[in-house]
């Protein structure tokens, strides 16, 4: 007997045997891509990031390095985390760290910051509703979650206190010290806040790849499903 699994923690093994695999590794980097040239939107739009995003740009604004590269290189830290919480990073997640920097690279190599604040403001809008479609089609991918999800959902695990809690005093952070650095905080950090829960509850189901798995065995411990985007925005 098989059941319809909407969207699970699976092991990174389920992850790769639970079907339509081609399919959902060119969603996953279709998402991906999407999201990095999200990213690189709302920075020409200079009217403010979301948190990491402040934070990624502060580093950048200090080092030799790229906002880009930077994302990549805190993806990569981030994701060593993961080692004493206990989780383990799936396809999708290894894939986050890599291709979301690359794109944002490409997408800021490619648009030009608008002069006139109408056309910031729309590429502002627009970098955050394609934020919110991109990560329906990352996450609906089955693939894995990026690896600052990842770092979230195991410190809610491992400390027990609640995903908006634990989500909320990571952001806090983050947007603090990118602040601190230059990283730009303005109009578009508040938008984001209160508009990514919204978007992505509204495209996750809409994007996620219906998959089958065969049913356990009575004795395994059943994954835990995934918490909503209202859960943990």
């Amino acid at each position: 007997m098989r059941r319809h699994v909407p969207l699970l923690a699976m092991t990174t093994r389920e992850q790769l045997r639970a079907g339509r695999l081609p399919f959902r590794i060119t969603q996953l980097l279709v998402g991906l891509t999407l999201y990095g040239v999200s990213m690189a939107m709302m920075v020409r739009s200079t009217l403010g990031l979301d948190p990491w995003d402040v934070f990624h740009a502060g580093v950048a604004s200090r080092l030799p390095l790229t906002f880009g590269q930077v994302t990549i290189v805190t993806g990569v830290l981030v994701l060593l985390l993961w080692w004493p919480l206990r989780q383990w990073p799936g396809l999708g997640t290894v894939a986050n760290v890599v291709v979301i920097g690359l794109a944002a690279d490409a997408g800021l190599s490619l648009i030009s910051p608008p002069d006139a604040l109408p056309a910031r403001v729309a590429l502002l809008l627009g970098g955050i509703v394609l934020n919110g479609i991109a990560g329906g089609l990352y996450i609906g991918s089955q693939l894995g979650p990026g690896p600052r999800d990842g770092l979230m959902t195991g410190f809610a695990r491992r400390t027990r206190l609640s995903i908006r809690l634990v989500r909320t005093a990571i952001e806090v952070l983050v947007l603090s010290v990118g602040w601190l650095l230059g990283g730009p905080v303005g109009l578009g950090t508040v938008l984001y806040a209160v508009s990514i829960g919204p978007l992505v509850q509204f495209f996750l189901p809409r994007l996620t790849v219906s998959l089958e798995l065969p049913e356990r065995q009575p004795k395994a411990a059943a994954p835990s499903p995934i918490p909503s985007p209202s859960t943990i925005a």
